[in-house]
């Protein structure tokens, strides 16, 4: 069969739909009347493995860590800023012992609006003792007569903790013999289901933590009934909640005479180097994070155009129609100006 000089087969090159386009035989290389035929011809497809490009490859909780930590900072370092303005005009009134003038009022207001916002501002990153945590913020709590001394001591009782004002009750085993790292363990595992979580603090004293949402509905209902030997028996009795004290606390500033002024700049000093302390706490995380991203991001770069590489040498070694479109495919929109321009970069 004689095909005319005239027919231009049709080729579609492989790889994705929306990027291809026909090829004739004079645009891969060959003249249409050497065409093997006039019907379009669909080489086989090779399998190459999917390119895995930069963020989309990164996980969702790399993700949320370095935009938590970003938020985290944008707080701190607006926190920071307004302590240093308020630190100089307290140092200002005291050294020149000023009239009131609203500044130093307005100064405190602002932080402690900021102050007030830190959870939200933060993205709940950052608790009251500004640690910072990539998990929901908590608030740190201890339970008057829930001390290990009291505890640790007596005979086998019996308690019914009830949290939130509802008839869901959790049981509390205490006996003699416990260790203090038992006691903790009880209450850990009967309080958990209910969100409240129990350890022993660095002072070796049992110490409760909630999320910081739930804190208020906590304190606000927290109810004990025993045997009689730690806790009255009969009905619940509400017991005392006392959230840790906060890394800072504004509302206790006062500036209405020298002695108050000279007091208040004092607590903002020292709100000052806890702040900047959480700042590199935050920074020494962001850096952490970083370093995975530097790790994971090349590797799966290379991986992907490795395979591309393989998967290209290994077409372009067979003899036949599929090594032929492999290799002008590639060499496709390679101008003689372009080569030579790369050539001049040596």
């Amino acid at each position: 069969m004689q095909i005319s000089p005239n027919t231009n087969p049709s080729v579609i090159v492989p790889g994705n739909a929306s990027n291809a386009s026909a090829v004739d035989g004079t645009a891969l290389g060959l003249h249409g009347e050497n065409a093997a035929t006039a019907t379009p011809v669909t080489p086989t497809p090779t399998s190459a493995a999917p390119l895995r490009r930069g963020l989309n490859n990164w996980d969702q909780p790399l993700q949320g860590d370095i935009s938590g930590a970003q938020q985290a900072l944008d707080f701190l370092e607006q926190s920071a800023a307004q302590l240093r303005n308020l630190k100089a005009d307290l140092s200002a009134r005291l050294a020149n012992r000023q009239r009131a003038d609203g500044t130093v009022d307005a100064r405190v207001r602002q932080f402690s609006n900021t102050w007030r916002g830190r959870s939200a501002a933060s993205g709940g990153t950052l608790d009251a003792r500004l640690k910072f945590s990539n998990k929901t913020s908590t608030t740190r709590f201890t339970v008057r007569g829930m001390n290990i001394g009291n505890l640790r001591t007596g005979g086998r009782e019996v308690l019914a903790i009830s949290l939130g004002g509802g008839q869901n009750l959790r049981s509390v085993v205490l006996e003699p013999g416990l260790t203090d790292e038992e006691i903790a363990q009880r209450f850990d595992d009967a309080l958990a289901p209910s969100g409240v979580r129990a350890d022993l603090n660095e002072d070796g004293q049992l110490e409760f933590s909630t999320p910081e949402s739930s804190w208020t509905n906590v304190r606000d209902t927290i109810a004990v009934q025993g045997g009689g030997i730690r806790f009255p028996t009969g009905q619940l009795n509400r017991v005392k909640a006392e959230a840790e004290a906060p890394a800072v606390d504004p509302d206790s500033w006062q500036t209405s005479d020298m002695e108050g002024i000279r007091a208040t700049l004092q607590q903002v000093v020292q709100a000052l180097a806890q702040v900047e302390q959480a700042i590199a706490s935050v920074h020494t995380a962001l850096n952490q994070v970083s370093a995975r991203v530097q790790e994971a991001t090349p590797s799966d770069t290379t991986d992907g155009m490795d395979q591309v590489a393989r998967n290209f040498v290994s077409t372009a070694r067979q003899p036949g129609y599929q090594s032929l479109l492999s290799i002008t495919s590639a060499l496709a929109g390679i101008s003689r100006e372009r080569v030579i321009s790369l050539l001049s970069l040596r």
